[in-house]
């Protein structure tokens, strides 16, 4: 890693991560506040839940896709091959629930026959699957394990990234961020 430029992302990938990082957050909370609140409140809250869910699988479509013609820079020689064999698996899996919890969403509320409105610009229809509230419920118990999983997932990621940055003093942080050095 000769150059910086070698050493960071680029800034359109970090305006997919920060910006999906923070519909991911703000998503887990309105989740976790609907199932604490009323009937109707907890209505109004699925439905933006739902909507930012689209938002974030629409968004990572988008960031894969830019993904696939712009080459993440190389992991810091200072990592160790398990640190990076860790990293890589940690990012699959984040890109498989990026795009899972999402799509499970949506069809969970399609086998209970609910279309998405998406914050009342528009509505995203059911998915043509039928009528199945048992399965509805069923997939909705994964999709929240999966949500949970996420989390953790999302505290093991900042963990790294504050390794990186604070121990090994090899960029991690930086590398994400579009100000400093990496």
């Amino acid at each position: 890693m000769s150059t910086a430029g070698q050493s960071r992302y680029s800034g359109v990938a970090m305006a997919f991560h920060w910006i999906i990082a923070l519909l991911v957050i703000v998503n887990w909370r309105i989740a976790e506040a609907a199932e604490h609140a009323s009937e109707i409140d907890e209505a109004a809250l699925v439905g933006n839940h739902k909507a930012i869910g689209i938002t974030i699988l629409v968004l990572t479509l988008g960031r894969l896709a830019w993904r696939l013609g712009h080459k993440p820079p190389p992991f810091p020689d200072t990592m160790a091959g398990w640190e990076k064999a860790l990293a890589r698996t940690v990012h699959v899996v984040f890109y498989v629930m990026l795009v899972g919890l999402p799509l499970g969403g949506w069809l969970a509320g399609s086998f209970a026959g609910r279309d998405i409105s998406y914050f009342g610009a528009f509505v995203i229809p059911a998915l043509p699957v039928g009528e199945n509230f048992d399965l509805a419920k069923a997939i909705i118990g994964f999709h929240k394990t999966g949500g949970e999983i996420m989390i953790y997932l999302i505290g093991l990621h900042i963990l790294g990234a504050l390794k990186h940055t604070f121990v090994d003093k090899s960029g991690g942080v930086a590398r994400m961020l579009p100000w400093g050095r990496s």
